[in-house]
């Protein structure tokens, strides 16, 4: 079954295509990604296994022209890996926000759609774009069947002791304002991986993964189910991240509205944008940059850096408690697959939990699956490689399938 694959942002889509004849047996055909829509002029950028990459600049005035190019090159006779349009069997989306519709995957339809648009004002940077797309392939393929993948469905496992604000509860009946968590099709993507990777029965576990990037956010993973995660109402709780603050007193926020004179449109953009890695190492939101600063004797940059490690080992910490105990614990995402010294650091001071981790294996380790972690661990460290494009594949094909 050969499955496009769209992730589209406000002015952006990512998209690959994958032939999946099972689960576990697939190969990826092509993988691209188109910015600028809406502006000027747009770039496309298409990438076939083992072919040169293709670049072009015209304009994308659109989602749906943005969508028709990359089926256009995908068809295209020396771009191409399709002979039709007919190859595709199905389309599956990353859809951010879920709310409380969404337990799991679900194949699209207008009920699906009008619930995606309902959860528009929890999610307004991302669902609006994601729903651009699916209306998009309605346009341009109106036969073809697609599947939602949501980013908060995995968490919606929560208990609501753990995902409830103590504001009035007249707000969460209101306008639903409860944790959600974010990055889920990532942390069960991970959390099995790891468990088979180890040889660990993710029904009889206590997990902790960590997915670290420019967005990160940690969870708790108890017997193959998220009970608790880092990010919440937005994906701005939690973790200090690239450019997001994490986790702030709200006080903060409401003192310097009246300092600084700030609208809510400038407090936002300020704790969004302005704030994490880079409001603190006042250089980069890149933690390969902040690490050579850091290196260099760059003092905001080594707080911002230990500002994060701290933090995860926290979380970490928190979560050993929340479960009654601790397996393992992952690393995965941009930073958790990459960076050495975040991982070490991060473990620093976890011998309590009975954590013996590996220094030589980890540095010599960058982007791909390992164990970390020594045979006389009582906690597995482990890092793996995160595909949420696969796992979106995969349960397009299930869904499709069972349907």
């Amino acid at each position: 079954m050969i499955i496009l694959v769209l992730n589209c942002g406000s002015s952006s889509l990512k998209y690959q295509v994958l032939d999946m004849k099972s689960e576990n047996d697939y190969s990826l055909l092509a993988k691209g990604l188109v910015e600028r829509i809406g502006g000027t002029m747009g770039i496309l950028n298409h990438q076939v296994p083992d072919r040169e990459k293709y670049s072009v600049e015209k304009p994308v005035p659109d989602h749906t022209a943005g969508i028709s190019y990359v089926l256009e090159m995908l068809t295209d006779k020396k771009l191409g890996v399709l002979s039709s349009l007919k190859d595709i069997d199905a389309v599956g989306h990353r859809v951010a926000h879920g709310g409380e519709y969404f337990f799991r995957s679900t194949a699209i339809d207008d009920k699906a759609i009008a619930n995606i648009e309902k959860c528009c004002e929890l999610a307004p940077l991302h669902n609006p774009a994601n729903l651009l797309g699916i209306r998009a392939v309605q346009s341009l393929m109106p036969e073809i069947p697609q599947v939602a993948v949501f980013d908060t469905s995995f968490h919606q496992t929560m208990p609501d002791y753990a995902y409830m604000y103590a504001i009035p509860y007249e707000y969460y009946q209101k306008y639903k304002i409860r944790r959600y968590g974010f990055h889920g099709t990532s942390h069960k993507f991970v959390a099995q991986k790891a468990c088979d990777f180890v040889g660990m029965d993710i029904n009889n576990s206590k997990i902790v993964t960590c997915h670290l990037g420019n967005g990160s956010s940690i969870t708790a993973v108890k017997n193959g189910r998220s009970i608790d995660t880092s990010m919440g109402f937005t994906p701005m709780e939690g973790l200090v991240m690239g450019t997001r603050s994490g986790t702030l007193d709200a006080g903060v926020v409401t003192f310097l509205a009246e300092k600084e004179n700030l609208t809510t449109s400038e407090i936002n953009a300020l704790l969004n944008k302005k704030s994490g890695l880079l409001g603190i190492s006042q250089i980069s939101s890149d933690m390969r940059d902040i690490e050579s600063g850091a290196g260099s004797g760059n003092a905001n940059a080594a707080l911002a850096q230990e500002m994060l490690f701290y933090g995860i080992r926290k979380y970490i910490g928190s979560y050993a408690a929340a479960m009654g105990g601790l397996d393992m614990f992952v690393f995965t995402g941009g930073i958790g697959e990459n960076s050495s010294v975040t991982r070490e650091q991060a473990c620093e001071g976890l011998e309590f939990l009975g954590v013996h981790f590996d220094k030589d294996i980890n540095r010599a380790t960058r982007g791909k699956d390992v164990l970390l972690s020594t045979s006389s661990s009582k906690v597995k460290v482990v890092a793996v490689t995160t595909n949420e494009e696969l796992v979106i594949a995969r349960d397009t094909m299930n869904i499709v399938k069972n349907k």
